[in-house]
């Protein structure tokens, strides 16, 4: 189970399948080759996402990691 609070560097490292997900909710930044050093929170909150979105973001990414 991922956290709010982890890399989006582990997070795509660990689970390639998260990149079209964030894209979904607008956190783009890994894309557009800008270099991300931050928690899926903290590049969340930046796009203005409240924290329900936020754990609404971190329930999808477990769901589809688990069905990996």
């Amino acid at each position: 189970m991922f956290s709010k609070d982890i890399t989006i560097e582990e997070l795509i490292e660990k689970f390639p399948g998260a990149i079209p997900i964030l894209n979904n909710y607008g956190v783009k930044c890994f894309i557009c080759g800008e270099p991300t050093w931050g928690t899926v929170e903290e590049s969340a909150k930046e796009k203005g996402m409240t924290d329900e979105k936020i754990d609404e973001v971190m329930k999808e990414l477990n769901d589809a990691y688990s069905q990996k």
